[in-house]
């Protein structure tokens, strides 16, 4: 029996988060040895080595835009078609690992998709996927999300995507596929929706309907909202949202090049904080 690959893929679309993907690179070099994919777009070639420096990593285009925030929303849509293993771990570039993860690997033996809930799971609840002031358009959501041909319903689930394992199969083909068309339907309507793609991402879950397990948040802990989590078990995925950084997560990545590469970052890459297309 051939041995099944696995790998892990993440995504670096501009200079903002150059930094963070260093110390990403890090984490998972800590705990494990498997190929990293990076889909990367905006980043100079003359900045490519210092990516290289860990082991088995892989550079691939991600699909090129202007708008940094849409080319890593279109890189999303593009992980099927990336990854070149029969068992694949996306995370964001902000991610720290705490210790590895190999289980993740294993449940795909069984599952075609691994996920995590957003802190705030409820679709008809999800104020933060439209424009205008959240406060007062929570009777609204699922009713824009409707009428422009988002198939999501009162019990429909918005997933964090910063996190997600998947096998190379044919449903999970088919997922991607239905992905894409849902995208570009939030795309399109711009005037109502943010530019973000939890929506698609839920439409995708619902239409398809792959077999999935729903992991629990200690594989994708929002440093942000650790307030409302009620976990007992060892955190062993930290998403570094802003402006809590990866590089400041218990010493993970500590080490004489991360070092060196933080006072590098400080002089020559931009503020990630003051990122304006977080603004857009």
């Amino acid at each position: 029996m051939t041995a099944q690959t696995r790998g892990f893929i993440t995504i670096l679309t501009g200079l903002y988060s150059f930094q963070d993907c260093i110390h990403f690179l890090a984490a998972i070099r800590k705990f494990h040895q498997e190929p990293i994919i990076i889909l990367i777009d905006h980043v100079p070639k003359i900045l490519y080595p210092f990516l290289k420096v860990f082991k088995n990593v892989i550079l691939k285009p991600a699909p090129a835009d202007q708008n940094t925030v849409l080319a890593s929303r279109q890189a999303k849509l593009a992980l099927y078609a990336a990854s070149e293993f029969d068992k694949t771990i996306y995370l964001d570039s902000d991610i720290c690992l705490l210790s590895n993860i190999n289980d993740v690997f294993e449940y795909l033996e069984d599952y075609d998709f691994l996920l995590t809930e957003d802190v705030q799971p409820s679709i008809p609840k999800a104020t933060n996927l439209l424009r205008g002031k959240q406060q007062d358009m929570l009777s609204d959501v699922l009713p824009i999300l409707q009428s422009v041909g988002l198939p999501l319903r009162e019990d429909s689930v918005q997933y964090n995507g910063g996190f997600m394992a998947f096998r190379k199969t044919e449903i999970t083909k088919i997922f991607f596929d239905e992905f894409k068309h849902y995208f570009e339907i939030v795309k399109n309507n711009q005037d109502k929706l943010l530019l973000k793609d939890q929506g698609a991402f839920a439409s995708a879950i619902a239409s398809v309907k792959p077999k999935m397990k729903i992991l629990s948040p200690a594989y994708n802990y929002l440093s942000k909202w650790k307030d409302t989590y009620k976990i007992t078990e060892e955190i062993k995925v930290l998403h570094c949202t802003y402006p809590y950084r990866p590089q400041y997560a218990k010493n993970i990545t500590r080490s004489l090049y991360t070092r060196i590469f933080d006072k590098f970052a400080k002089v020559f890459l931009p503020n990630q904080v003051t990122n304006p297309w977080r603004t857009k």
